[in-house]
């Protein structure tokens, strides 16, 4: 189970499709640049492939609750040592506070590295790097000064606390209480479930974000604050004391991501944890939600990076496997079964899917650095409007298809797929959670129908329609390319025709965009995944024509966006009419028959 880090097609969608080098451009990227990301991503290729990718299988024997505290894989322990060591933690981490202070693009592409080497390991610094944004955007100096130098560092690891057994994704219903304290402190009380990394022995500290209720707090959402509460507590010296009053009382039975320890946490089983405020009391909902697009975004790698893992694993059987003559020979001698024309199109449906994802999944990474660093107000504002339009797309269409390509990873390797000992099933059962956490493909559709399309009528989705026309246009001149052309525009008219039924139906009767809302994200992934390849295969011809050129790689690249125009482009129409019909027969269906 070798894992190889595809460096060549990362540097090409970085460099040509996401346009890294405007990204380093950016007011405090500007230490960045061309060469360093390659650099970076070359170490951190040997480190995923050489230090992380071999703790995989391990991991999958999972974590272990011995006597209240949580074990984690052995293997794991010496991998997290090298990885704080190297700093590769701090990549996006602010400066100010030890960090790097890199753009969120050249550490999106370190991640998918992380995911695809060990997905369970990768999700402890992806959790403690969405503390970092939260105490970066929210806390105050005194928190910061306290507590982000060890977060930056990977001293101390982070966790998100919001859901309850009784909440679920609605997070009005929380309960757990902050009562104040005369030292300015709050004492925690209540119970969280499904809280990653909630506790292990990597680590010195533990960081909680924990979402609480004042006593006085308004019901509902307008009600929930933030508060930070330490596994030891801490110093105003950053020094590490006594243990709160904070404890993982059991571990979830996992259907994957066994390496990854998922908790239940009781607070203030003893009178009370010591918490902190972060920002101001009631909007700790607010605060939350700004994280949002860095861990939907971060959750998007993860499908695509399992999906990668899955799809390497695949091509490396198929290689192997010698099975049945060649259909169309003489021959009765075996062949490998790479050379069976149904085989073939499974690996070109998983790579088709997996270099469309990549290139969209930059691209809003790009977006989410220029709404954040761009000088011009107009283009930050633009920019986090495409944010939030592909974040929803990106973390559900990419997690969707993990689950479909880590599937076919298994049918390519037949029987033997359905054994352990091939080790293609954890990345299947891996797989799955990444549509469920972060929100739900449902949730995903309905903040994108919602929220993201019908909110503004419609505009961003409309402009990103007649960009995809623009690249469909310049794809005409090339005969190679003409299918894809023609698909490409026959679905931007179906996506005005789906942009224009959800804007007119959500403000008449939400429920009937939101029954098709799934196949609205799933149509939208395709012809923007479509557009990306589009764009890659005309970039890859300007590039054939130079000296010096990968001439394998970039034909391989073209015939990619081939099979996507033939094989994949084709099934967004069906999406549209299921958006555009469907409705009635999901609405009219009569419950008692359930």
């Amino acid at each position: 189970m070798i894992y190889h880090a595809p460096l060549k097609d990362m540097l090409f969608v970085l460099g040509e499709l996401a346009e890294l080098p405007a990204v380093c451009a950016l007011p405090g990227y500007e230490e960045c640049s061309v060469e360093l990301t390659e650099a970076i991503l070359d170490e951190a290729a040997k480190f995923a492939e050489n230090v992380l990718a071999p703790t995989n299988r391990a991991g999958d024997a999972g974590s272990r609750l011995v006597d209240g505290e949580v074990k984690t894989p052995d293997a794991f322990k010496a991998a997290w040592r090298e990885y704080v060591d190297a700093g590769w933690i701090g990549l996006r981490a602010p400066q100010d506070f030890g960090g790097q202070g890199l753009p969120a693009l050249v550490a999106l592409a370190t991640e998918e590295m992380w995911c695809s080497a060990n997905l369970a390991f990768s999700l402890a610094p992806m959790l403690t790097l969405g503390t970092v944004e939260a105490f970066a955007q929210h806390a105050s100096d005194e928190l910061k000064n306290i507590y982000l130098p060890k977060l930056a560092s990977g001293e101390w690891t982070g966790t998100m606390n919001l859901t309850e057994p009784q909440a679920g994704s609605d997070l009005a219903q929380v309960r757990t209480r902050a009562v104040p304290q005369p030292d300015g402190s709050y004492k925690i009380t209540g119970q969280k479930i499904f809280i990653t990394w909630g506790d292990h022995d990597l680590a010195d500290n533990i960081v909680h974000l924990v979402l609480a209720r004042l006593p006085d707090a308004p019901e509902g959402v307008k009600g929930i604050s933030l508060f930070v509460v330490p596994k030891f507590l801490v110093g105003e010296d950053g020094s590490v004391g006594a243990r709160n009053d904070v404890r993982c009382v059991s571990l979830e039975h996992k259907m994957g991501i066994h390496g990854s320890p998922t908790a239940v946490m009781s607070y203030g089983d003893n009178g009370g944890a010591a918490g902190y405020l972060v920002g101001e009391a009631n909007k700790g909902l607010t605060y939350m939600f700004t994280m949002m697009n860095h861990a939907r975004l971060g959750v998007g790698v993860e499908g695509l990076a399992l999906s990668e893992r899955a799809y390497q694993k695949a091509v490396e059987y198929a290689r192997d496997r010698v099975q049945s003559r060649d259909i169309a020979g003489a021959d009765a001698t075996p062949v490998a079964i790479i050379q069976h024309p149904d085989v073939r199109r499974m690996l070109l449906t998983m790579r088709a899917q997996i270099e469309a994802q990549r290139a969209l999944t930059c691209v809003a990474a790009t977006a989410l650095d220029r709404a954040s660093r761009h000088p011009d107000p107009e283009e930050k504002a633009r920019n986090q409007a495409l944010v939030n339009f592909l974040i929803p797309i990106v973390k559900g269409w990419n997690t969707e298809a993990a689950n479909d390509i880590t599937s076919l990873a298994l049918q390519v390797h037949g029987g033997m797929g359905y054994i352990e000992e091939t080790g293609v099933a954890q990345y299947y059962r891996d797989a799955r959670i990444t549509a469920i956490y972060e929100g739900t493909t449902g949730i995903q559709a309905l903040d994108l129908i919602g929220r993201k399309t019908a909110a503004d009528g419609g505009r961003v989705a409309r402009t990103l329609i007649g960009e995809v026309c623009r690249t469909a246009e310049a794809l005409s001149a090339d005969a190679q390319m003409q299918p894809l052309a023609d698909e490409l525009l026959r679905n931007a008219r179906l996506a005005e025709a789906c942009v224009a039924y959800v804007v007119d139906e959500f403000a008449r009767d939400a429920r009937r965009p939101a029954a098709g809302s799934v196949a609205y994200l799933k149509f939208f992934g395709l012809l923007l995944g479509g557009w990306q390849m589009g764009r890659a295969a005309l970039i890859a011809k300007e590039r054939l024509a130079e000296d010096g050129a990968d001439v394998s790689f970039l034909n391989a690249k073209r015939a990619t966006a081939v099979f996507f125009g033939a094989h994949l482009l084709p099934q967004a129409a069906a999406y549209a009419e299921t958006v555009l019909k469907g409705a009635d027969s999901v609405l009219a269906f009569d419950e008692a028959a359930f």
